[in-house]
């Protein structure tokens, strides 16, 4: 999102992490997704490129934000919340963690400051969008596919008004296309 906010035009690769092709881990040996490279300059984390592409073009400020705020939401979302996603969405990987255990711990460290910060403003730094939110929406948007249901039934209205605005946006929707399988 922030490459195509920022304009930058990349050919994107869809890669099966269980076949990934030489010319990826030749490009970024640790083998993770995203990797974004752009002639000799290689970028293998998501953050990273987003910093990378507002540097380059920010039109609409992303990067104007509270900047000790900002490292504290991304704290929390990258750190302990990344850890509670993942027990959430693979439960079979983590068979002596209680699943509802994990929903609550999820609701108490994220959804509720997000329904906090989000009852006074659009965004979680105000109320213009910014790259905080963009860096955290597609781990809230994994978090309510798990069991939309359950996740509709959450008293979090204004969290789950900003998810659909992210989800429904011009901006989502234009980078959320399907491509065929990367081979070399």
């Amino acid at each position: 999102m922030a490459l195509k906010y920022a304009g930058i035009q990349v050919e994107p690769r869809e890669i099966s992490l269980r076949n990934k092709p030489a010319s990826m881990t030749k490009a970024s040996p640790k083998g993770t997704v995203p990797v974004l490279c752009i002639d000799d300059l290689v970028i293998d984390q998501s953050l990273e490129i987003m910093n990378w592409a507002l540097g380059k073009s920010d039109p609409d400020g992303w990067k104007i934000v509270d900047d000790a705020i900002a490292k504290l939401w991304i704290e929390r979302n990258d750190g302990p919340f990344k850890t509670l996603l993942d027990q959430y969405k693979y439960p079979n990987r983590y068979p002596d963690i209680n699943t509802t255990d994990v929903l609550n711990a999820a609701i108490e460290l994220m959804l509720k400051p997000m329904e906090s910060a989000l009852l006074s403003s659009r965004h979680l730094l105000g109320n213009k969008l910014s790259w905080v939110d963009v860096a955290i929406f597609p781990f809230i948007r994994q978090f309510a596919m798990v069991n939309l249901q359950q996740f509709e039934a959450l008293p979090f209205a204004s969290t789950k008004q900003w998810l659909k605005g992210n989800i429904e946006s011009d901006l989502f929707e234009s980078v959320m296309q399907k491509y065929p399988i990367w081979i070399d």
